[in-house]
């Protein structure tokens, strides 16, 4: 099997990113993260990236009109860099049309619940304030209607009666970091 080339994109500190290239590092995964993008200036995801020698592009959305405009601007660095897959580890922007045709069917993204529940931001809040008994995360190929694509792969949290929402919040990170590498390695477009 090749070597599946990936990009990331990232907005926030990049704990999935940095499971991936861990998977990567330990052979559990056959793959190149080629480049990370992200969007805030002050991202973690960049640090992270530059740990493991990954070039990092800053693609602030606030330089840009509208949504598809910063999603050409990407398009443009993806093609550079020739990637199979794009890899969504906490990216928080709302796609278009034109990214999702760009790369059909080569876009994952991930999710903290078990799709088709609790879908946009604050999942994990929303499945803990809704009373669930068991959570969890997914991942899945990204479409327009937002955490509707194809499920690629879940795991499933129990939430236990003494959690907090931070104890779940790390509790299905810690699925997110097994799955998500997983899911690319599985994954075959």
């Amino acid at each position: 099997m090749s070597v599946k080339v990936l990009a990331v994109l990232a907005s926030g500190s990049g704990s999935n990113l940095e499971a991936i290239a861990q998977a990567i590092v330990n052979g559990e995964l056959k793959a190149k993260i080629a480049v990370v993008i992200y969007n805030e200036p002050d991202a973690f995801a960049r640090q992270r990236a530059e740990k493991y020698g990954i070039p990092a592009i800053l693609v602030n959305h606030r330089d840009y009109k509208s949504r598809k405009a910063l999603d050409l601007a990407i398009i443009n660095i993806l093609e550079k860099y020739n990637v199979d897959l794009v890899i969504m580890a906490g990216w928080m922007r709302i796609v278009t049309q034109v990214l999702i045709d760009a790369f059909p069917e080569r876009i994952l993204n991930i999710h903290p619940s078990l799709l088709p529940s609790f879908k946009g931001i604050h999942a994990i809040e929303q499945a803990f304030n809704y009373g669930v008994k068991v959570t969890g995360c997914t991942v899945h190929l990204l479409s327009l209607e937002v955490d509707s694509g194809k499920i690629l792969k879940q795991a499933a949290v129990p939430v236990l009666p003494e959690d907090t929402l931070e104890d779940l919040q790390k509790r299905i990170q810690v699925q997110e970091h097994i799955i998500y590498p997983e899911a690319i390695a599985e994954y075959s477009h």
